[in-house]
């Protein structure tokens, strides 16, 4: 998991062709104020086609998503809605809980909290599908502002 984002704008990164996946996140909801939340929240969609190419060998007679692949789901959409101004980095992954399944054809929706942390953010994100969360997953980034 490499790449950067500025200011919730789509870059290559959120598409990297050094990512195993392979499905493009699609932006609900950028990083906003949302009532009721401490900060902001965002959401994002990937649809997991069959075709993704980690199903070939993850496994062959009962394929999985696997869940180094939901942690990058969360990666790139926290790239594609980073809340403020400046660039973030990932500077850790904090914690990752696999729950449920992830199989061809689901779509994936990861939503997620932005709280300002030492010089960044915590991500913190859940990735459900339509049979409920899948993982719960938390982030560290970095804001390296530019001039």
């Amino acid at each position: 998991m490499t790449g950067t984002a500025t200011g919730g704008t789509s870059t290559d990164a959120t598409t990297s062709t050094n990512s195993p996946v392979r499905a493009v996140p699609e932006v609900v909801r950028r990083a906003s104020a949302d009532a009721g939340r401490p900060g902001p929240s965002s959401e994002v969609r990937f649809r997991i086609a069959p075709e993704e190419p980690v199903f070939a060998g993850h496994y062959p007679d009962f394929p999985i998503f696997p869940g180094v692949c939901v942690v990058e789901c969360a990666h790139r959409a926290a790239l594609a809605t980073a809340p403020g101004a400046g660039t973030i980095a990932l500077r850790a992954l904090e914690s990752a809980r696999f729950i449920g399944p992830v199989f061809p054809g689901d779509v994936l929706t990861v939503r997620a909290d932005w709280k300002p942390a030492d010089g960044g953010w915590t991500y913190t994100a859940t990735a459900a599908t339509e049979r409920g969360t899948s993982a719960k997953v938390r982030l560290g980034f970095r804001t390296e502002v530019t001039p």
